[in-house]
């Protein structure tokens, strides 16, 4: 009976790596349709009474303005050219942060590509099983898919706000303009919300986003963007 058991956890173990690494190929060459978290976003609108709001609207790497991939990088991951998905040296500062804390808040250190890799194969939360799967799948797109296919996914699946997914939707929605023509300003304010898109808008940037886009601005000139 054991045997039966573990026999049958093996296939499973099997059928589900088999099928992640299918699925992370087929994005290499397709566009993920839609994500955990925008099922998730549009279940809890309709239980609201809200009615299902996903507006997102695709744009190929080369059709969104390099201000918002330096931007992005210079806000969520300096050193995302470098690194193979994870930024080992501040993982290890967040945990030393989060050991020394006296507040409730957790300090994270995830990379564009465990980012990504949560976005478009997992859902949010902050449990070990999350995290495991986060950390197996970022190891995944790193080595299947290229740097600048890792960074098209991610401006094109993350939040900007209620409903708002993607650079091409959130520009047009905040400042009336495709994603390839934001401005340098435009494209730090856009980088300067994505910590907390739901409560922040790049249209009324509080004092604090106005700092935090000031600082991702002059970050943006020494950002590379991938090869």
């Amino acid at each position: 009976m054991v045997k039966k058991i573990l026999k049958w956890l093996v296939r499973c173990c099997v059928l589900c790596v088999a099928a992640s690494v299918f699925l992370t190929a087929l994005y290499i060459v397709f566009n993920p349709p839609l994500t955990p978290l925008m099922i998730i976003r549009a279940k809890d609108s309709l239980s609201r009474g809200k009615g299902v709001s996903i507006h997102k609207r695709w744009r190929s790497y080369d059709d969104v303005s390099p201000a918002l991939l330096r931007a992005v990088i210079a806000a969520e991951d300096t050193k995302f050219s470098e690194h193979e998905g994870f930024d080992w040296q501040a993982i290890e500062k967040a945990q030393q942060r989060n050991e020394r804390r006296r507040d409730k808040k957790l300090y994270g250190a995830s990379t564009i590509s465990m980012q990504t890799a949560k976005n478009v194969f997992l859902w949010p939360s902050r449990s070990y099983v999350r995290k495991a799967l986060e950390a197996y799948f970022t190891v995944l797109i790193e080595l299947l898919w290229t740097k600048k296919r890792i960074l098209e996914v991610y401006v094109n699946v993350i939040e900007w706000g209620d409903g708002i997914y993607g650079a091409e939707t959130a520009a047009r929605t905040y400042f009336g303009k495709s994603a390839s023509g934001l401005t340098t300003y435009e494209a730090a304010l856009m980088a300067a919300v994505l910590p907390n898109p739901r409560r922040w808008s790049p249209a009324a940037p509080t004092r604090y986003v106005e700092k935090r886009r000031s600082i991702i601005q002059s970050r943006m000139y020494s950002v590379s963007l991938p090869e």
